[in-house]
């Protein structure tokens, strides 16, 4: 949290380190009272004024005395505060001392707006009816301007986004820099959302300890990564006998290798000329040998590969007991490799503190004036976050009109600013070609899509994306979010959009990628396509009059096509390229594939939502294709022949509701691990012969009209799931093969609200089960004591079987079982055998 800065007097002595100024009926007993013992139990010296005070008489000279020799003053400013003329004087002398005498203050708005407090608004408006009412014109003047000048400065504001705990931790640790450190007020200046990194950096670095310690500080091009080091180390540089601070590491070391750079460090960190350093290994035990005894305090900035660390900081015993070295870089593995001791990201400014940053910039002001705040969101949403975006464009944009804002933004689309591009495309140079190629289809069409869907493409497309994206997350250029989310920051997506436009400005089908659907529309309507395009991503824009002018041979020269995605359109090339190895085409419109696509590379075909009859017709030969999905393909009413696709592994039918029949070809798929025909509600019969043998999951929920299950479904060898529809297989489940008790792979049963009295005593031939699930079997008397015998078993739900009473003698036999559920069954008796269950955690 940035705080508003004044040059302290150097005549002040100070009694208080911290003044609460606040309204007794509102927060006394509430947030007054926790920050009040927050800050006593962090050892700071802390006045509040005594709550048996009289409010009717002026502020005493004892209570003024306590203002002026109070360092920092927190101001509560809750509903009423304005109500109290007691508060208003005390409030018009705290800015009164803040600008005589240099006094901190921090405003803390308590579940009021901040706006209400500048413009006296709300329950302050209602205050001052009153009080223009009764007081003296220059006395309720002056009290507006107090509040005005408070509700510009930055503060904390209470609105039940976050704890108050929360908040009040960040307050005291503020608070405790700025007391702790004489040079932060000054050097904090205008920057906003630092203290708590400040806080946390400093508890990191364990000044106390006598070890050497590697800290390592790591985030994107953009995020204040110099600056947070810059700060930490004028905060702590004072507790060193020696210290260096080198800047620029990578461009130095680029330009003119290691050994001008260990010679700075010598000469900063003694303060003094040695003899020049010979070559680079001189350098190290030069290093090694003349600082080995000092208790040192250095900084690398911008460190970018392991081996400038292994030259100019290369192990513990280089450096005195109770040395720091803190190395910035955009790539975490520098610091796993050196094994650093403790790595800490920066991350981007959270939405309050962006607003002020950019505000200062932009205004210089604390608030967005009204005529700019739909402007200043849209500026806002473009930074998403980034310090460095948030200055360059804040500080572009003031004093400009709201038309030259608008046409900022609009040329912002087109041509991104370059300083910030500059800065971000850094750590795309330093990439390698896979790397590089991951990076630009993320940015293109991959950003904020699931990890598994990106890893499944990229790995189609020959780009190793396991490790790839390791690498990347490692140099700051993506994230993978705790949802399994690909996320890569906005302005990184765009400097990665922006090179592959610059590949060709004029022409976009000489670029290797095309997302926007005006270029497109270029290309396929011109038949401007040419074998450099790699990737494209159409998205209709239901322009079916625009869509119906594109060339029907428009592919014809994009010959390295491997990718292509569309969304909607009811266009329908008569030929795609035979290179393509994935093709997702939502709302496809035909009845079937054209007979002219041969796609020998064709791995993933993709048609959700299509008008698909049937796939093709005859016989394909698509030799790589392992993936088919016609998700809610509610036409098609056989599956395809499948001779010319040996290699098929996943087929997906989800809601194929006219679904019937399973054209014969289907048993020669060999290698199928997936076959998923949920909701298939007209599907009758299986086809009688699979070829199932390493079949992993098979899915046939809701599908109420299929009425048998044929014994080879029921017996492959390598089946770990089984879902089977509830309702459906009610009057079934007695029918089911004997074999579906001897899977021995199986690992999760799930035969809620079946009709059986007890599970056949072949059960234990289940030998890989871990969850059995038998919820609402309403006919559930027992289970059988083979039971027991499943060693790998962990949970057994028996919620809601509401005539079982007879758990097997012999339930403590396994051992492994950690959750038993009894709830709303008719058991009686629990066997005496149940307390050797000892990993049992709920019962």
């Amino acid at each position: 949290m940035g705080m508003e800065n004044a040059s302290s007097s150097s005549t002040v002595q100070w009694k208080y380190d911290v003044f609460i100024s606040f309204r007794g009926e509102d927060t006394r007993n509430n947030f007054m009272d926790y920050l009040y013992n927050a800050l006593i139990v962090k050892g700071i010296n802390t006045f509040r004024d005594d709550e048996k005070l009289e409010r009717g008489k002026p502020i005493s000279p004892e209570l003024l005395k306590a203002i002026e020799e109070s360092r920092v003053t927190v101001v509560i400013l809750s509903k009423d505060y304005a109500s109290s003329p007691w508060c208003l004087d005390e409030l018009a002398n705290i800015i009164a001392c803040k600008e005589d005498m240099g006094m901190i203050v921090l405003p803390v708005f308590h579940y009021v707006e901040p706006s209400d407090v500048r413009k006296q608004m709300g329950t302050f408006a209602q205050a001052f009816v009153k009080h223009e009412e009764k007081e003296e014109k220059t006395r309720v003047d002056k009290w507006r301007d107090a509040l005005s000048q408070v509700g510009n400065l930055t503060g904390w504001h209470l609105n039940n986004t976050r704890p108050e705990s929360q908040v009040i931790q960040d307050i005291v640790g503020s608070i405790s820099l700025n007391l702790k450190y004489d040079g932060v007020p000054y050097i904090t200046k205008d920057l906003v959302g630092i203290n708590s990194p400040l806080v946390e950096l400093e508890s990191r670095l364990a000044l106390d300890s006598k070890d050497v310690l590697f800290i390592g500080i790591w985030g994107m091009g953009g995020m204040g990564k110099t600056t947070l080091a810059r700060l930490i180390y004028h905060m702590v540089s004072k507790k060193f006998e020696a210290r260096a601070f080198i800047e620029d590491v990578r461009k130095k070391f680029e330009k003119n290798g290691c050994v001008p750079l260990q010679q700075k460090i010598i000469n900063e960190v003694l303060m003094e000329n040695i003899s020049k350093i010979g070559e680079e290994y001189d350098g190290v035990l030069k290093i090694k040998n003349r600082l080995c005894r000092k208790r040192v305090l250095l900084v690398l900035d911008d460190v970018h590969e392991v081996k400038q660390l292994i030259m100019l900081a290369g192990e513990c015993n280089w450096f005195g007991p109770g040395s720091r070295i803190i190395i910035t870089t955009r790539d975490a593995h520098v610091l796993k490799a050196h094994r650093v001791n403790e790595i800490y990201e920066v991350k981007g400014l959270n939405d309050e503190d962006a607003r002020q940053l950019f505000c200062l910039k932009a205004f210089e002001k604390k608030h967005v004036p009204d005529d700019y705040i739909e402007l200043s969101n849209r500026f806002l949403n473009y930074a998403s976050g980034l310090p460095l975006a948030l200055e360059v464009l804040g500080s572009f944009l003031f004093g400009k009109s709201i038309v030259e804002w608008k046409n900022e933004l609009e040329r912002l689309q087109k041509f991104p600013d370059e300083y910030i591009l500059r800065v971000l495309e850094i750590s795309f140079n330093g990439l390698q070609k896979p790397q590089k190629e991951i990076f630009l289809y993320i940015a293109c069409f991959f950003n904020n899509q699931k990890e598994d869907y990106v890893i499944r493409i990229l790995d189609i497309l020959g780009l190793y994306p396991i490790i790839g994206l390791k690498e990347l997350a490692d140099k700051s250029l993506l994230k993978i979010m705790d949802n399994d989310v690909v996320w890569m920051h906005d302005l990184l997506g765009e400097m990665g959009r922006n090179m592959v436009r610059q590949e060709c400005l004029d022409d976009p089908g000489k670029r290797s990628r095309l997302w926007d659907y005006e270029d497109i529309n270029k290309v396929l309507k011109k038949n401007k396509g040419t074998e450099t395009l790699k990737a494209m991503d159409i998205v209709s824009t239901c322009n079916e009059q625009q869509d119906g002018c594109w060339n029907p041979g428009a592919f014809l020269k994009m010959d390295n096509l491997k990718f292509l995605r569309i969304d909607g359109t009811l266009y329908v090339p008569t030929h795609l390229p035979n290179d393509l190895r994935i093709l997702e085409w939502i709302s496809y419109p035909s009845e079937s594939l054209p007979s002219s696509f041969q796609l020998d590379e064709l791995v993933q075909l993709c048609l959700q939502q299509s008008k698909i009859q049937q796939l093709w017709k005859g016989i394909k030969n698509f030799d790589k294709l392992k993936f088919i999905d016609l998700t809610d393909s509610v036409d098609l009413f056989i599956t395809p022949d499948f001779t010319g696709v040996p290699n098929l592994e996943k087929l997906v039918l989800v809601r194929c509701t006219n679904l019937r029949a399973f054209h014969p070809s289907i048993g020669i798929l060999k290698k199928l691990v997936e076959l998923n025909l949920q909701d298939c509600e007209r599907l009758i019969r299986l086809p009688s012969k699979f070829g199932m043998e390493p079949l992993v999951t098979f899915e046939i929920a809701n599908c109420p009209k299929l009425k048998t299950i044929p014994k080879p479904v029921a017996n492959p060898k390598f089946v770990h799931e089984l879902f089977v529809d509830r309702t459906a297989i009610v009057n079934l489940i007695k029918n089911l093969p004997e074999t579906l008790w001897i899977i021995k792979s199986l690992e999760i049963l799930d035969l809620s609200k079946v009709c059986i009295e007890e599970p056949p005593s072949s059960i234990e031939r289940l030998t890989g089960l871990t969850s059995l699930t038998l919820r609402y079997c309403e006919n559930l008397v027992s289970l059988p004591n083979t039971i027991c015998n499943l060693k790998l078993l962990k949970s057994l739900d028996l919620f809601g079987c509401l005539k079982f009473c007879n758990l097997p003698e012999n339930i403590g036999n396994v051992k492994g079982l950690e959750l038993l559920n009894l709830c709303w069954t008719a058991i009686e008796y629990v066997p005496s055998s149940i307390a050797l269950l000892k990993n049992l955690k709920h019962l």
